[in-house]
């Protein structure tokens, strides 16, 4: 009984200096019960997955370990504590128990994405800044100064992440998205046509390299390493051949902008995600050019005359070493350089895709993480489902449906993969468990079954379509003109794109009313905003090219929907706002 009354003791003392290490360190946290079930993922063979972390306040973006285990997270939301996490396990069952915020820093946009280690400093991205820190193996939580080692001035905006890679020889390479669709003289507005010879492309929309030590630069600092590709945040350097890769997101809003050319079904289904090969030069083709994944080739732009046929100069420029679905948005890309895992997955690729938000009316897809095998400098065979799970539904209709969208990947001191997902700060450990020598290919045949569901195949032109039969009036308009960015259920995508479902900006408040979101609809809005007090940061066009009676229906249809639930607006009341907008002019 004294031996039984001792343990509990002991037992009850553990849980209460359980609690109080978690406590007064800046951050809510959420421990995972121990599981069998690989955190909810689908994995090939014996390969296991442990949740490191189940939440994180503040989300999560890029993932980077130490070569002693601890693990760093960027955050998607920082704030006044720190805009990163750093985590230890301290007793080795794959579970952070240690969890601290650190690094409070002026910017604190949704875009900031890149955290990297290198050389003994943890380098990592806001939407204006890149900083490092040199790490202590003894002392989780950095402690020594934060160097600001580049600056952009012309953030934030839109597609503003700052992805990092690093070759060895003393660089960093830092991708400067584009703040535009393809380059219009209006951003988004339908019809509007490509500037000839970008002016984007001297400061964005491409790549460009930096002193990897050097505090303060600026982008006139660096060398324009290359070019054309519209928004990148996928980015690693592969040791193998000494080159960089990306994994760049293709442009938007195909029938949007120009809906006598493209069909919804089109626009759900093009351009490619571009896996490209990048040395110095390269220049792949936007705002000129996409790359079609049935066609297999570079087309033109309709900002530019493109028809979905014509193929132009497209073959000029760089084409890539493998086509992925449109708008899986690849997010992290990493070369595997460990042991632990099979031999086949040595050096090859995996790729973080974060799911898509511009299928509609057609599935959402993507939302897994992809293994492609490389071989010299090339894949060396098609690319395959490495895990899958995340979205929780193998049907996702609108993106704030999925449980969980992998963003951040990273690679632990003993071969382990770790996984970060932005929608709640998840965070996984994925392991080898089986003997390596007897790996087969037979392992892969499950996830290769998974292919054949809605979020990987190619959508039907006709049962897919979700929409089919179910609109009219504002209905119709919203599904038409909204839905591909707010999403079939006004949620929006939780980063970029804002919800409509409770919006200021929709609803009205003690400083709004429906007037505003009729100047909006009819004028678009362009830059960093808050809802709901949340930053988002992109681009919405005007749609003054709809009528007064289109506009009323499909306000009314928005402020009466997603758990709305205002006043009707009227065509009078969109006229007399044209008008007031027309003498802003």
């Amino acid at each position: 009984m004294k031996n039984k009354t001792t343990v509990i003791g002991i037992l009850l003392m553990l849980c209460a200096l359980s609690v109080i290490s978690f406590k007064n360190i800046g951050i809510k946290i959420t421990l995972p019960a121990r599981d069998t079930a690989n955190g909810g993922l689908f994995l090939p063979g014996k390969f296991k997955a442990v949740v490191v972390v189940d939440s994180l306040e503040g989300r999560a973006r890029h993932i980077a370990v130490n070569s002693n285990g601890d693990i760093y997270v960027k955050l998607r939301f920082p704030d006044s504590i720190g805009g990163n996490v750093a985590m230890r396990d301290t007793n080795r069952d794959g579970r952070a128990d240690i969890i601290k915020k650190f690094a409070d820093y002026e910017d604190k946009g949704p875009y900031g994405t890149g955290m990297r280690v290198h050389n003994g400093y943890l380098y990592f991205s806001s939407e204006a800044n890149v900083y490092r820190v040199k790490l202590n193996t003894q002392t989780l939580v950095p402690d020594a100064p934060l160097e600001l080692i580049l600056h952009d001035a012309t953030a934030p905006h839109e597609h503003d992440a700052k992805p990092l890679a690093f070759d060895g020889a003393g660089h960093m390479y830092v991708a400067y998205g584009a703040p535009s669709n393809a380059c219009q003289e209006q951003n988004r507005v339908p019809g509007s046509k490509g500037i000839k010879g970008c002016p984007l492309l001297q400061q964005y929309g491409g790549i460009w390299q930096f002193d990897e030590a050097k505090p303060n630069q600026t982008q006139a600092d660096g060398i324009r390493y290359a070019t054309g590709m519209r928004s990148i945040v996928a980015m690693d350097w592969n040791t193998v051949d000494n080159c960089l890769y990306v994994v760049a997101h293709g442009r938007d809003d195909l029938r949007l902008q120009f809906p006598k050319v493209f069909t919804a079904w089109q626009s759900a289904v093009l351009p490619a995600e571009e896996f490209i090969k990048v040395t110095k030069g390269t220049d792949a083709g936007w705002p000129y050019y996409y790359y079609d994944p049935i066609k297999k080739k570079k087309l033109l732009n309709p900002e530019y005359g493109g028809d979905g046929k014509k193929a132009g100069n497209g073959a000029k420029y760089t084409q890539p070493i493998m086509a992925f679905a449109a708008h899986w948005a690849p997010n992290d890309l990493l070369f595997y350089t460990g042991n632990q895992f099979p031999a086949r997955y040595k050096d090859g690729a995996f790729i973080a895709f974060h799911g898509s938000t511009n299928r509609s009316p057609y599935p959402q897809a993507g939302f897994f993480v992809c293994f492609v095998p490389f071989k010299n400098g090339r894949p060396a065979g098609a690319w395959e489902i490495f895990a899958d799970g995340f979205a929780g539904k193998n049907t996702v209709v609108s993106v704030s449906e999925a449980t969980y969208r992998p963003m951040g990947l990273a690679m632990g001191p003993d071969g382990s993969l770790y996984i970060s997902e932005t929608e709640k700060g998840k965070v996984w450990k994925v392991s080898y468990t089986g003997d390596k020598t007897q790996f087969t290919p037979t392992q892969l045949a499950g996830m290769e079954q998974r292919k054949k569901l809605p979020g990987f195949r190619l959508p039907d032109v006709m049962k897919s379509d979700l929409q089919t039969g179910m609109l009219k009036g504002g209905a119709k308009v919203y599904n038409t003109y909204c839905a591909n960015c707010h999403q079939k259920n006004g949620r929006g995508d939780g980063n970029m794109i804002p919800p409509l479902s409770g919006s200021e900006w929709v609803t009205g408040g003690k400083y709004m009313d429906k007037d505003l979101a009729i100047r909006v609809l009819l004028k678009g809005l362009d830059g960093p905003i808050k809802v709901k007090n949340h930053p988002y940061n992109s681009a919405m066009p005007k749609h003054d090219f709809l009528s007064d009676a289109d506009i009323a229906a499909v306000l009314t249809y928005i402020r009466n929907n997603f758990g709305n639930n205002s006043s009707l607006v009227t065509a009078a009341e969109v006229k007399k706002m044209r008008a007031e907008v027309a003498r802003d002019k």
